[in-house]
């Protein structure tokens, strides 16, 4: 019997989270299966992946194949790195006790990476709301202003309208006595 390593769909449509399980390869997708292995959520970032180690790495060496998704999580997750290992040491190019050392050496890796990203994250999270808030407070600002400019007396404002009209007034005037002073001269010649 051919054995897979899939995907089964769980969840609402949009909010979707898989079980990953072994399956006939016949068998449809959300169908009978062997065994599950774990589960796979990629609404949350990073992606949360639960599986059991040792039932995978031994479905893996039994001869099931992984989807490509699934490939791309057990490699994730070191099943398949732990698998080439072990077949190093069977081929005698390693020691038992080397692979493990190297096996250690990548978990630890990998466990920096993930926690690396969570990190930048967290941080990216905090300065958009940083930046939300001062944007807010600003629009808070320029609404208090307004609404202390609309409740101002009116009086005030009326006496800074005649001071601009007199004001421009006195600005029109003299160029309207330059262009009569030109003409007297015309007329004058």
């Amino acid at each position: 019997m051919a054995t897979k390593i899939r995907l089964q769909r769980f969840g609402k449509k949009g909010k979707p989270f898989f079980h990953v399980v072994v399956a006939d390869s016949r068998s449809p997708r959300d169908g009978k299966f062997i065994e599950r292995l774990g589960s796979y959520n990629p609404n949350t970032n990073p992606a949360t992946i639960d599986i059991n180690f040792d039932k995978t790495l031994d479905w893996v060496n039994k001869g099931a194949e992984p989807t490509d998704t699934c490939r791309a999580i057990l490699s994730y997750k070191g099943v398949l790195y732990k698998k080439h290992l072990e077949g190093g040491v069977k081929k005698g190019a390693l020691t038992a006790e080397q692979a493990e050392v190297k096996f250690a050496e990548w978990l630890a890796a990998k466990a920096g990476q993930i926690d690396g990203k969570k990190d930048s994250l967290t941080k990216s999270k905090e300065e958009v709301k940083k930046a939300a808030l001062a944007a807010e407070a600003k629009k808070n600002a320029d609404r208090a202003a307004a609404l202390a400019i609309k409740n101002a007396p009116v009086e005030e404002v009326v006496a800074e309208e005649e001071v601009v009209e007199e004001t421009a007034a006195a600005e029109e005037a003299p160029v309207a006595e330059a262009p009569a002073a030109e003409e007297n001269k015309e007329e004058q010649a």
